[in-house]
């Protein structure tokens, strides 16, 4: 806190606000973030957003109004001083701007592309009460990642070995936000990944469009400059129990194993060849190269494919879909397009690039040829009706409105559930009606060397959510294991 406050009250920090004044900032437009050409983005798996010029990143680093008191970092789950490496941008120290974002995220890089900024760090903007459009944070936390990435960062400091080994079940922005954490702190920390791959959903589950590889491994190349170990095909609870941890060594585990069983609706037909789940199917693409060159995974092809659901990785879906070839790729949702958890974002890429949304319209039954493979799906048209506990207005049945439409795949993206490996492993690990490991509020489970975060304990959530319970752990075990 009081390195924050050196920085915000450093005279280069003065001299800013005095180049202009408030109002001259405001008047500045929000920047627009550069991208791909829709009519060519469907035969490609580039990534879409082009990520911002120097230029434009100072010119939107210069809208911060760096306020006394900043709304912005109440809505950061991992607690970014978000003013302070903003106003390194707009000076031109884009080295200084990354050092501060790595003080509390391990994944900056991920974070500027996938995280749901426009309801976390951008809602708190001050630009808002003016109705304004706020400060494109996710935009610069992106820039300043990059050009880290880019000039080949230094290795982040942290701390000598204090010898004390942890062990870390998963690989996804949890697991690496906890693993980053802890080895800053001096811990020596093993990341067990059950597939052949570091990387979690941001691999499997997250598209080359919005995220590439290659900024992936790049996050993970700099959490292995400071000390952490990695080991792919390791399935903790089966090819190593939480007991052959202990006897290796291992004072404490945070579990980090996500929410990768997928959910389906349970209607007639859902068994028919040409319906999966999204979980398989963007694995299936995304890690394993199926339908592309060199690689031998066979890929499930359609000519008319609808994903069914709307939340960001319905969109993944849908738009991996169209560059998989599909004529016609759509979504079916049963609310209208105003209620859909994606970002608004991702809707308006999918809408670039051709994809149809059929709204108010749930799936109730599918329909099979003489081989049993799908060939259309029964709707069932929707109104909205009162609000439900989520704020959202609940889709109502209109009787008698039954359409079909003609598919030849459909893809179910409506939700997953813990995975089950470790909790049923496990003597003694206390878990919810969900599913989920219950956790205290220093996410410690019901055994005291065990902590856990992201989807296995909430269930499915969003990346910085993820990271949010990762930073948070580490902490909180960092203090059990340091006072023992």
């Amino acid at each position: 806190m009081e390195e924050n406050n050196k920085g915000r009250n450093a005279a280069w920090r003065v001299e800013l606000r005095k180049a202009l004044t408030a109002k001259e900032r405001t008047e500045i437009e929000r920047t627009v973030m550069p991208m791909a050409e829709s009519s060519s983005r469907v035969r490609s798996f580039e990534e879409v957003n082009k990520g911002l010029s120097a230029e434009q990143a100072g010119l939107e680093a210069t809208r911060c109004l760096d306020c006394p008191t900043p709304t912005c970092v109440e809505g950061c789950p991992v607690g970014i001083a978000i003013p302070d490496f903003i106003k390194n941008i707009q000076r031109g120290d884009i080295a200084g701007a990354a050092a501060i974002l790595r003080q509390t995220s391990a994944l900056p890089a991920v974070c500027g592309r996938v995280c749901p900024q426009e309801k976390q760090c951008e809602s708190k903007c001050i630009y808002n009460k003016m109705k304004k459009a706020p400060v494109a944070i996710g935009y610069l936390e992106r820039f300043a990642a990059d050009s880290e990435i880019a000039q080949r960062r230094d290795v982040a400091p942290h701390k000598a070995s204090n010898g004390i080994r942890v062990a870390v079940a998963g690989s996804g922005p949890a697991g690496l936000s906890f693993a980053g954490e802890m080895a800053r702190r001096g811990f020596d920390i093993d990341v067990f990944e059950a597939l052949h791959e570091i990387g979690g959903v941001l691999k499997y589950g997250i598209p080359e469009f919005r995220l590439p590889n290659s900024i992936v491994d790049a996050e993970i190349e700099a959490l292995e400059a400071i000390g952490v170990r990695f080991h792919t095909d390791t399935v903790i609870g089966k090819t190593l129990t939480y007991e052959d941890l202990v006897a290796e060594g291992f004072k404490g585990l945070f579990i980090a194993s996500g929410a990768g069983l997928p959910r389906f609706m349970d209607i007639p037909g859902e068994n028919y060849t040409g319906i999966l789940s999204s979980n398989e199917y963007l694995t299936r693409i995304n890690l394993m190269g199926a339908g592309r060159n060199g690689y031998d995974t066979p890929a499930p092809e359609g000519r008319r494919v609808a994903v069914i659901g709307g939340g960001n990785t319905a969109m993944d879906s849908v738009r991996t879909a169209r560059r998989m070839g599909a004529e016609k790729a759509m979504i079916i949702y049963r609310r209208s397009e105003e209620e859909m958890p994606a970002r608004r974002e991702e809707i308006l890429h999918a809408k670039e690039e051709g994809v149809e949304f059929v709204t108010l319209a749930n799936p109730v039954e599918y329909l099979a040829d003489d081989n049993g493979r799908v060939r259309s799906v029964r709707i069932q048209r929707m109104e909205l009706g009162e609000p439900d506990a989520s704020g959202r207005r609940t889709p109502v049945p209109i009787p008698g409105a039954i359409d079909e439409i003609e598919i030849d795949l459909a893809i179910v993206s409506v939700g997953v559930s813990p995975n089950p490996l470790i909790p049923s492993s496990v003597e003694g690990l206390e878990v919810t009606q969900r599913g989920t490991i219950a956790v205290d509020e220093k996410l410690q489970s019901s055994i005291p060397t065990i902590f856990a975060g992201g989807d296995i304990v909430r269930g499915g959530a969003t990346v910085i959510l993820a990271m949010g319970d990762g930073r948070h752990a580490a902490v909180e075990m960092a203090e059990k294991l340091l006072a023992e």
